[in-house]
């Protein structure tokens, strides 16, 4: 595999990324005393930073490594909703598929750090499924893209009501007429509605539960059981599950990979998820083999936990790691 070659491919990929958009806010500031009025300490704010974040960061990741993306979700028409459609726009990422409702809350996620300390988070979402009307408005806008040209499509679940089942089967059952990849990073909710896709990509824990089976990492066979259980409800065609410090594991019919992972100095395991689907589904678009997917995949998840925060894939960092690799 040439991966300049190939990431150079990424470029002409367009991907459409249908799930949970929010903002990852920050107020970050200095703390040298405890409030008076309760025991709780007091933040000098120094900085506050909004960034992208839940699905919107898979399309990070995707502009990162030249690719073209366009965010699917439903969100609130407000003035968190305002300030989302600008950062979509500062990134690069189109619009072209959101939904703006005026029953629904832009989700914002507020993190308050004080002295490099994450403090405390405040939510501000709304996490009901979206309702018929804004279930037809998101099925439309996602039909209208596809009759365009796309090459996969990731389904982005955070459990916060836009992916409800029918959304999910109706636009699967678009891409597969279409012949368009689809792609899964699921939650547990709606974990087996995510039938006949091309690939599924849980974590461990998710994979357990899903299936409902409790088994240490160390038992073989009763992973690979897990996994055919599951592939015996959802027939996708690639299952891709992400095992933490154990690396990622991939099946495609008889073929099977442990890919071990690489020793990193961890600083920060948050959006790595991201990460490793948006190169998966890039990979798979690439036409390169499940092996190529799995080990390309699990070097970028590794790269971005060795930064703070949430952070998108560094292209040439990758692309150097990926030669070296292929070096050994």
């Amino acid at each position: 595999m040439d991966f300049k070659k190939v990431v150079e491919q990424f470029k002409e990929k367009k991907i459409l990324v249908i799930g949970d958009v929010m903002i990852d806010s920050y107020l970050r500031g200095n703390v040298n005393r405890i409030s008076p009025e309760a025991p709780v300490p007091i933040v000098s704010l120094q900085k506050d930073e909004d960034r992208l974040g839940g699905a919107a960061n898979v399309a990070i990741n995707l502009i990162a490594m030249g690719a073209s993306a366009i965010i699917c979700s439903v969100i609130g028409k407000d003035k968190s909703g305002e300030k989302l459609n600008e950062l979509l726009l500062e990134n690069s990422i189109s619009s072209e598929g959101l939904v703006y409702s005026s029953n629904r809350q832009t989700t914002v996620k507020t993190r308050i750090i004080g002295n490099n300390q994450h403090l405390l988070r405040v939510d501000s979402e709304q996490t009901n499924d979206i309702d018929s009307k804004e279930e037809d408005e998101l099925i439309l806008k996602v039909e209208s893209i596809l009759n365009q040209h796309v090459d996969a499509i990731i389904f982005e679940d955070y459990n916060k009501g836009v992916l409800t089942d029918r959304v999910i089967q109706r636009i699967i059952e678009m891409a597969n007429q279409r012949n368009v990849i689809t792609t899964v990073d699921p939650k547990n909710r709606n974990f087996f509605s995510y039938k006949k896709v091309s690939l599924f990509k849980p974590n461990l824990k998710e994979l357990k539960e899903g299936v409902g089976m409790n088994f240490p990492f160390s038992d073989k066979q009763s992973f690979e059981s897990a996994v055919a259980l599951l592939e015996e409800r959802l027939e996708n065609r690639i299952s891709f599950v992400t095992l933490s410090e154990h690396g990622v594991y991939i099946k495609e019919q008889s073929s099977q990979y442990y890919i071990p992972a690489h020793i990193r100095n961890i600083a920060d395991v948050s959006g790595a998820g991201d990460t490793v689907i948006s190169l998966a589904t890039l990979c798979l678009t690439a036409g390169l083999s499940i092996k190529e997917i799995a080990e390309v995949a699990n070097l970028a998840g590794g790269l971005v936990c060795e930064k703070s925060g949430v952070v998108s894939i560094d292209k040439e960092l990758l692309v150097k790691e990926v030669e070296e690799m292929q070096e050994q």
